[in-house]
């Protein structure tokens, strides 16, 4: 049975799409309903679901910006946009963002149950490639090429000339195009756990974690010592808005799909080929580092740092926030890079010392800063709104009232009766 959370700001056609489907009798359960993309945005965050169907023009967030966040929180949840005619071309923008419907309006139950099987039958299918796995089929003389690099522990760091000799070997095979100097590297060794967080992965998982990878960068794997070696080859652009992704998707995936934990490390990104090996050992120490719990995410960058307190890593986050809270474009990923950890250590990092998420503080700190702004300025609402972060007013107003329980204007009125009772 696969979850589903069901999106729209039009609370009849919301309901009406919730009660008149047998969503059981397709393979699905409802787990969550939402009426503005802030809503289910939350509500995939807590709860994870395999299926988010949403209307594409959702208040406060847009249906790309929807996609792209959630794929931010769980990779591996898909997405059905409901929508008229007019938002097609709109909805093309989106479809990197694991889109894996799209429905138009009006549509009836039949319509919507049709499209449901559709739905689970795709997903079938990809649970079904992930968990079987298989070997992947890679020329002879890529694996002879990159195992060479991987083990050889006698290569020569940071050596120009022979970087760029190796580049142009990688040109002749074909992985990368020629002149493509921009190219860099990184390392994850994966292992797959069974509940005694025994080792138990195979060489038919390669393909499966391959499957993820190659969505998101160039990638060499191979099974080595009871581990999955990947080899992978990117843009630091494209290590930067992908390469926490790709990990959280296939961590998702594996408990979800095969029922088993997982155990990624990752090395150092590597900006010349000859750094190979130490990126390698790097990926293989970064695991080492966490002794009393084998599953989970381990870059070795945040490793170095795990000899300090949870507590010292959020206390950073917050000073960040405390001051830039007033950027609308702040994130778990930008704050993530100005501390040098990755974006899901300082998740696991906050979540572990203050029980809130990154969503939670920033939102938590912003209201703060209004309601003083409120009750002791001038300043209009929509000014107030736009010094904390916010850029759409009804967002700000909207979020006031889901925190403090009464909206800008309430909180406002109450605070200028109370001065007036404190005159008499």
């Amino acid at each position: 049975m696969y979850t589903i959370i069901v999106a729209d700001d039009e609370e009849e056609l919301r309901r009406a799409l919730i009660e008149k489907v047998n969503w059981e009798n397709v393979g699905f359960k409802v787990v969550g309903e939402a009426e503005n993309g802030i809503e289910a945005l939350e509500l995939v965050e807590k709860l994870n679901p395999d299926v988010l169907l949403t209307d594409i023009r959702m208040p406060f967030v847009s249906g790309i910006e929807l996609a792209r966040q959630v794929r931010e929180v769980h990779p591996s949840t898909q997405i059905a946009f409901l929508s008229g005619h007019d938002d097609f071309s709109y909805a093309q923008q989106a479809i990197q963002y694991n889109i894996i419907s799209y429905m138009l309006k009006p549509i009836s139950a039949s319509e919507l149950t049709e499209e449901l099987r559709k739905i689970k039958e795709k997903i079938d299918e990809q649970f079904r490639k992930f968990a079987a796995g298989g070997h992947e089929t890679s020329r002879e003389t890529v694996m002879s090429f990159f195992m060479t690099l991987l083990l050889d522990e006698f290569q020569t760091e940071n050596d120009a000339k022979r970087d760029q000799e190796l580049l142009e070997k990688l040109v002749d095979i074909g992985l990368v195009k020629n002149g493509d100097s921009s190219m860099m590297y990184t390392v994850m060794t994966t292992s797959i756990l069974n509940e005694a967080e025994e080792n138990v992965t195979e060489e038919t998982n390669v393909n499966a974690v391959n499957s993820v990878l190659n969505k998101y960068f160039k990638v060499v794997s191979f099974y080595i010592n009871g581990k999955i070696t990947s080899i992978l080859m990117s843009t630091k652009r494209g290590y930067d808005k992908y390469l926490h992704i790709a990990v959280e998707e296939i961590s998702e995936k594996v408990k979800r799909i095969m029922g088993k934990d997982s155990m990624i490390g990752i090395g150092r990104i590597e900006s010349g080929l000859s750094n190979i090996h130490k990126s390698y050992v790097e990926s293989v120490k970064a695991i080492s580092y966490s002794a009393t719990q084998k599953k989970g995410i381990y870059f070795i960058a945040d490793m170095e740092q795990y000899k300090k307190r949870a507590e010292q890593i959020s206390e950073k986050a917050m000073e960040i926030i405390n001051s830039n809270y007033m950027d609308p474009d702040i994130s778990l990923v930008s704050v993530s890079n100005e501390i040098a950890v990755s974006p899901n250590y300082l998740s696991a990092m906050i979540k572990k010392s203050t029980g809130c998420t990154f969503i939670d503080l920033l939102s938590k700190k912003r209201i703060n800063v209004a309601t003083d702004l409120l009750l002791h300025s001038n300043y209009k609402i929509r000014e107030i709104a736009e010094q904390c972060g916010y850029s759409d007013q009804h967002y700000f107003s909207y979020c006031f009232k889901k925190i403090t329980g009464m909206s800008p204007n309430a909180c406002r009125r109450g605070e200028t009766e109370d001065n007036k009772l404190n005159e008499k």
